[in-house]
């Protein structure tokens, strides 16, 4: 009697069918994810490095990523102190970010409150995803995700005004502020809320190298930034000399002047006042650009004043002055 036929050794796999078990096994799983979205891959980690590098911006807010030359990214607001401070403020909101059971608190419940008042749509995130979104700030499960702002044409805002008061259309002449070299977020936000307050119909800013209306703005401005247009000017010398020829007088604010502020002469005419950065003030090509060269009077023993408050003083001679006249 032979011997029963041993199987042959080099033979791959069971020797047993599996019952479609590992047929079933392979459903649903998908095509296999990119390298850079697969966690634990050194890809995602450079990725994730450069989307950190790109987000650190001036005014304690990280923008999500850039979308163009004009168009600023979206910027989150984190902690609880802070999104419950920018929601009182009005601050426009496109979405609040809870991490999943969170903890509430007294602050928590006033952020839901005003939340579901003004109708902003809640997102459950993990912490993970929260730490991602602030760049691994602290932000205690709450964050508040602010929309870019829509900036106007600084050219096109100045000859609109220009337009409306020839054509008698504006109360009173038109008066703008230009900032050169502001890069601080809360000086524009407390210039915003000057301007407003005195009756300034816009606010410009250079596109490059300056402060933009960012979520501390906003908060700074008391709101302000809702009612006065910010614009944006690709070149700030351009616009300024663009909008001599359309009737404005520009007037730099400097601490030495050949006019002071008391003797102003041009207030009741349309003017655009600039102002520079605290430390180097006005740049030489926009001094240049200047029609006059205005000061305030101060103590000697005070080297300057703080740029918002150099605006707010200025602005409030204007006003008075305006006022004497009737215009």
């Amino acid at each position: 009697m032979s011997a029963p036929k041993k199987a042959p050794r080099n033979k791959k796999g069971p020797l047993k069918g599996t019952g479609g078990l590992g047929r079933k096994a392979l459903e649903g799983k998908g095509p296999t994810p990119k390298a850079e979205d697969r966690v634990y891959h050194k890809a995602h980690r450079a990725k994730m490095l450069k989307e950190r590098a790109e987000a650190k911006r001036p005014g304690g807010v990280a923008p999500k990523r850039h979308t163009g030359r004009n168009k600023r990214a979206e910027e989150y607001v984190s902690g609880r102190n802070s999104v419950l401070e920018a929601l009182r403020a009005d601050i426009p909101a496109k979405a609040l970010h809870l991490a999943t059971r969170l903890e509430t608190d007294d602050r928590v419940r006033d952020i839901l409150k005003i939340a579901a008042e003004r109708r902003i749509p809640l997102l459950e995130q993990s912490r993970l995803e929260l730490d991602r979104m602030t760049d691994e700030s602290v932000h205690q499960g709450v964050v508040l995700q602010v929309p870019p702002y829509e900036y106007e044409d600084s050219g096109e805002t100045l000859q609109r005004l220009a337009g409306q008061y020839k054509a008698g259309h504006l109360a009173h002449p038109p008066l703008v502020i230009a900032l050169d070299g502001i890069t601080d977020p809360r000086n524009l936000g407390a210039i915003i809320r000057s301007a407003s307050a005195f009756g300034a119909q816009a606010v410009v800013i250079p596109e490059r190298r300056a402060a933009g209306v960012t979520a501390t703005a906003w908060k700074t401005s008391a709101g302000a930034a809702a009612r006065v247009p910010v614009t944006r000017a690709t070149n700030l010398n351009s616009v300024l000399k663009t909008a001599k020829t359309q009737g404005y007088y520009v007037l730099g604010l400097d601490g030495g002047g050949d006019v002071l502020l008391p003797g102003l002469e041009l207030a009741t005419e349309p003017v655009i006042v600039v102002v520079g950065s605290e430390g180097k003030g006005l740049s030489r090509l926009v001094s240049e650009n200047c029609d006059q060269i205005v000061s305030i009077p101060i103590d000697s023993a005070m080297e300057s004043l703080n740029a918002s408050m150099a605006v707010g003083i200025t602005l409030y001679e204007i006003s008075r002055k305006r006022g004497e006249a009737g215009v």
